[in-house]
């Protein structure tokens, strides 16, 4: 009994495990064709540090997470990251906005810069993406 109690546990366990942490291409998921139909043209997005040309309406975390069973990694990502770049998108424009800079990965409270990469945690379970980005209008 103990020892079948011990291997249930040890599966939940390694099932809630993460399988770790990805950086991926920012330009490859941007241009992707799930991109095309989901993200807002209207909505210009800078990623890394750039100087804010406009008004600054304020700082702006998303934090999206997929479920990742059944989907390779790549995929997962991705899903998790556009869906955080649409979530900056929709407050730039509930804000007035027309644009977002400064769009920096932010897992864990922790900034990450970067113009060419974004991290994504990927689980067994569930993938997720975490962007910061102040919204502007230009």
């Amino acid at each position: 009994m103990k020892r079948i109690l011990l291997l249930i546990v040890g599966i939940l366990l390694t099932g809630c495990t993460a399988a770790g942490t990805l950086y991926r291409p920012i330009t490859d998921d941007l241009n992707s064709e799930r991109a095309y139909d989901f993200l807002n043209p209207e909505i210009q997005m800078f990623f890394g540090k750039s100087e804010i040309n406009g008004k600054d309406l304020g700082t702006y975390t998303a934090n999206k997470r997929t479920n990742s069973s059944n989907k390779p990694s790549s995929e997962a990502c991705q899903i998790a990251f556009l869906s955080a770049v649409k979530s900056l998108q929709n407050r730039a424009v509930k804000l007035g906005g027309n644009a977002v800079a400064n769009i920096h990965s932010y897992y864990k409270a922790v900034p990450q810069w970067s113009n060419e990469t974004y991290r994504c945690e990927d689980g067994h379970v569930a993938t997720a993406v975490t962007l910061r980005g102040t919204i502007v209008k230009m």
